[in-house]
């Protein structure tokens, strides 16, 4: 997913809150046999059409042995179909049955090195010295074959055939609970969206599988093991969640995602991605009753599920003592104070949502005690998050410099025990539900925006919870707000972090100097993507940092610059040696 399509993504799943207000959104529904779902919602004026779809799984789902598998899936369906993306299908088909004979000879060699680990005979699984010849000689054979492969793969046609009539934005995201499809396409093609899409369902093919898995790997060591708190925040879900598959991250575990096989990827595919486990939403300008047809006519012929998808059945244990976690890493002291609350839906969910509300922003309390009045904060944040099976109240905070995390929780605890002990006035509360209105409003204005939301309640409880929710957030009373904060802000069922300064012992590079913490992280992940760019590539990124760029990102151009300069030599160099 590229930065642009990344922040959309963010952007969007902020607004899935159940947070609207009292607008209503007419959808027509339309159920197939096969049990797959389709929300329409016609409306005049722009051509192109925000159409998507949504599978019914996320993380949350996986097992521990496949985890990050939903999010493998988000990175297979763009490879292409029978039909699209590859010479020759019989071919390619029979080459990845090769592929996986060899995988499940290599899982073999791995067992015994794994094996020999355990016992303290080997220390370094990847060291070349320590696999038998056997070993060796399957590796040869395997990367002969995704060589292959490559000559048998049309590159990037899905996405190609798209551009050529004039769609855009194509792209998906995972999450815990969803894993989300979407795409702007123009009115007068929207046969081709239902024909593409119910296409790459009907016959998957995992093309490129286990390539793939290597490109997920390392979007993991980018995303988490190279930025200053990644490692650490994933340490916290996991020490935060005893027992439910919450704790495990939406990436997966490094040693999952290198060993699933295709065998596992076809087998939970065809539980999570039946159309019985399928959802899609399409919002713009476009004739209902002719896009019910291609419904039926494309995606009717998708077979329903030989099995049910299974609700999620570990449940999270009650906590029964505080949870405490202090770490030195390269950024701003800071803490973090996480709670177990409540799940989507649950009557208490709405009291939390406003009571996060009353917290949050720069008209909040945490921002008006702690970074106005006490000036020991630059940042504070609050919010209820209730996903589909289980949820989490949060209170942030970036504490000053030369200021003590401890006293910035210490200031966080006290605004917390206000709202337990202190009535709200009806004036604030008032204030938070209009904001609440006001953004209702806003947010189903865009069609992209409103095609997202509905796809998530839909996942979540159904698409009609999108009307429904706003009035149960109207009806939160003061009363609830100090119920809720009472029977959820336990000592004993929060989980803390502690963020310190990590001192460096390496001199710092001179062209890192001045910058955040936030900010060095930035350039070194982007480092790693500069160091293998092409000529076009490199000009295209110094063509966009000579533009417009945000306020907070300008201290980081100049280092950008220099990178891409001496990137553009050693391309320059490697063509003349040539």
């Amino acid at each position: 997913m590229n930065w642009k399509a990344f922040f959309i993504f963010f952007l969007c799943t902020l607004l899935a809150a159940p947070w609207l207000a009292a607008q209503q959104v007419e959808v027509e529904e339309l159920v197939l046999e096969n049990g797959m779902t389709f929300l329409f919602v016609p409306r005049e004026g722009d051509p192109n059409v925000a159409a998507g779809w949504v599978a019914k799984v996320g993380s949350v789902n996986e097992r521990p042995g496949i985890t990050g598998i939903s999010h493998l899936f988000e990175h297979m369906m763009f490879k292409g179909t029978h039909t699209i993306g590859v010479t020759d299908i019989e071919a390619n088909l029979a080459l990845m049955d090769e592929m996986d004979a060899i995988k499940a000879e290599l899982r073999k060699e791995e067992e015994e090195l794994l094996r020999r680990q355990r016992l303290g005979l080997i220390d370094d699984l990847s060291d070349p010295d320590n696999r038998s010849p056997r070993h060796e000689e399957l590796m040869q054979r395997f990367e002969d074959l995704t060589l292959k492969e490559k000559e048998q793969i049309i590159k990037n046609e899905f996405d190609r055939i798209y551009t050529q009539a004039g769609a855009s934005g194509m792209n998906a995201g995972t999450n815990r609970d969803w894993t989300l499809y979407f795409i702007n396409v123009p009115s007068n093609k929207l046969e081709l969206w239902f024909w593409m899409e119910s296409d790459r369902l009907l016959n998957p093919v995992f093309r490129e599988f286990y390539a793939e898995r290597d490109v997920v790997r390392e979007e993991r060591r980018l995303r988490t093991e190279s930025t200053p708190t990644g490692k650490f925040r994933e340490q916290f879900e996991s020490m935060f969640w005893t027992s439910h598959p919450y704790g495990w991250p939406v990436v997966g575990w490094p040693s999952d995602v290198e060993a699933i096989t295709r065998e596992e990827a076809k087998a939970y595919y065809g539980v999570n991605y039946a159309p019985n486990n399928l959802a899609a939403c399409l919002v713009g300008d476009f004739d209902v009753e002719r896009a019910k047809e291609l419904a039926e006519r494309y995606f009717g012929r998708l077979e329903r599920g030989d099995m049910e998808p299974e609700p999620v059945r570990t449940q999270e244990i009650e906590q029964q003592a505080e949870k405490r976690m202090i770490a030195y890493a390269e950024t701003n002291p800071q803490v973090q104070v996480r709670w177990h609350t409540v799940a989507d839906g649950h009557v208490d969910h709405y009291p939390l949502q406003v009571l996060g509300a009353l917290l949050n922003g720069r008209s909040g309390r945490l921002y008006k005690s702690l970074v106005l009045d006490k000036e020991i904060a630059n940042q504070a944040f609050a919010g209820q998050s209730g996903m589909k099976w289980a949820g989490y109240f949060t209170v942030n905070a970036v504490a000053k410099q030369g200021k003590d995390p401890l006293e910035v929780e210490q200031a966080l605890y006290q605004e917390i025990d206000k709202l337990k002990n202190e009535m709200v006035d009806d004036r604030e509360l008032q204030k938070v539900k209009n904001n609440f209105a006001a953004n209702n409003f806003r947010r189903i204005e865009n069609n992209f925006f409103l095609m997202f939301q509905l796809l998530l309640a839909e996942n979540s409880r159904s698409w009609k919870t999108f009307n429904e929710d706003p009035k149960r957030l109207q009806a939160v009373t003061a009363e609830d707000v100090k119920r809720v904060a009472n029977e959820y802000f336990k000592d004993e069922t929060r989980a803390v972090a502690l963020y310190y300064t990590k001192e460096s012992d390496e001199p710092e590079d001179p062209l890192l100097a001045g910058l955040s913490p936030q900010q060095k992280a930035m350039v070194k992940q982007m480092e790693s993507q500069i160091s293998q760019a092409n000529a076009e590539q490199v000009g295209q990124f110094l063509g966009r940092l000579q533009g417009d760029v945000p306020e907070q990102l300008k201290p980081v151009v100049p280092v950008l610059v220099k990178m891409l300069e001496e990137r553009k030599k050693e391309l320059e160099t490697e063509g003349q040696e040539q």
